[in-house]
């Protein structure tokens, strides 16, 4: 528990973790000494004060010695960076990828060689103490199975133990969906730090939601709910990859901006933020194509508000740009079909870790042993 209030709110006093902890000093002092001789933690004098008597000493976060790694596969990129103890990002990269079918085979090499590239760039005294991986599909967790990838064309594919396997590195890889990992991520570290109840929407190629009620992460029978971008909104509309018509993610994801917009020659995020621009520039389609899709999203986002009550919904990925461009739309049709009871309440908001969202999710996903155990973790993986 000290470990993880330090992860997540940074260096703190040992007297205001005794505070938020209910202990007393002795047993505070006890505890950091552990996680110190262990290498998690650090103590250091604070900085002035201005109060008398002897300073509390302040416990930070061993971000450069103990890191994880925090890959993500979406629809059109791959990303990977290497998270520090206490959710500093120290290296990132990314790779862009044509749209449409992932050989599972080709992925796993990128990805492996951007886990290795990461961890040769850490100090050679560091310890990597786990792998998450933000997968954009629907995702059995307690394996890393990727039961279907809609976007992408996987069904039941290994991915966890493959990558377990290739890494090679003692290491059991973690995986979750994108959208439920931005949802903890933004609930921890973002716009919803601390909220009970938010809706995180996902967007890159397609749409997907994570939502957190009570504070919890709303899973499911198999673990799958969240798919939100397969509500049908408009059920004459464009056909989804699902094999279904008029999907949230097919009247208002990535594909049907740019199919509205007539601009077809261009793909992925650059091709959002190029359809932006050009509204922004007076493109008549271009700022059509963007209320065509802010109506569509809207109507999704009241739906979900009429369902769950959220206190915020929050647009991540693709989508934050494309709420930002079409927010009169949105709040719009948010007024015209959401419940007064629960639309009153309700904000709107933009992710605060924009595109690093995901991976920072899949970094909480990868710190959850180590964070659960930290003295027995470390010990069975050899860094202390």
């Amino acid at each position: 528990m000290l470990l993880r209030h330090v992860h997540l709110g940074g260096p703190v006093s040992r007297t205001t973790l005794a505070e938020r902890m209910g202990l007393n000093r002795s047993t505070i002092l006890a505890l950091t000494a552990d996680l110190a001789a262990a290498g998690l933690v650090t103590e250091e004098l604070p900085g002035q004060t201005g109060k008398a008597g002897r300073p509390s000493l302040v416990v930070r976060p061993e971000s450069d010695r103990v890191y994880v790694i925090a890959l993500d596969v979406g629809a059109d990129r791959l990303a990977a960076a290497r998270v520090g103890l206490g959710g500093q990002i120290l290296d990132r990269a990314e790779t862009a990828r044509p749209i449409g079918t992932f050989d599972p085979a080709d992925v796993l090499s990128v990805l492996s060689a951007m886990a290795r590239d990461m961890i040769g760039t850490a100090e050679k005294s560091a310890v990597c103490v786990g792998v998450g991986v933000a997968f954009c599909g629907m995702v059995r967790e307690h394996d890393g199975v990727v039961r279907y990838g809609p976007n992408i064309g996987w069904v039941d594919v290994p991915f966890g133990e493959l990558l377990t396997g290739q890494l090679d590195l003692g290491l059991r890889v973690a995986v979750g969906n994108n959208a439920n990992l931005g949802a903890l991520a933004e609930r921890e570290r973002g716009v919803g730090a601390g909220l009970e109840n938010l809706i995180y929407l996902h967007g890159d190629v397609g749409i997907g939601g994570g939502i957190i009620m009570g504070g919890r992460l709303l899973g499911g029978e198999g673990g799958y709910a969240g798919e939100v971008g397969h509500m049908v909104v408009n059920p004459d509309g464009r056909s989804c990859g699902c094999g279904s018509r008029g999907c949230l993610e097919a009247e208002a994801g990535e594909l049907a901006l740019i199919a509205a917009a007539g601009r077809s020659e261009l793909a992925g995020r650059d091709a959002v933020e190029a359809i932006i621009d050009a509204a922004a520039r007076g493109d008549a389609a271009a700022r059509d194509a963007l209320h065509q899709v802010g109506i569509w999203l809207g109507h999704g986002v009241a739906n979900l508000v009429n369902i769950f009550n959220p206190s915020m919904v929050v647009f991540g990925g693709v989508l934050r740009e494309i709420y930002l461009a079409s927010a009169a739309q949105v709040r719009s049709k948010l007024a015209v079909h959401g419940l007064l009871a629960v639309r009153e309440s309700v904000k709107l908001r933009t992710s605060a870790l924009a595109g690093d969202a995901t991976l920072v999710g899949a970094a909480e996903l990868a710190f959850a042993e180590v964070l659960t155990d930290p003295l027995q973790t470390l010990a069975r993986i050899g860094g202390s």
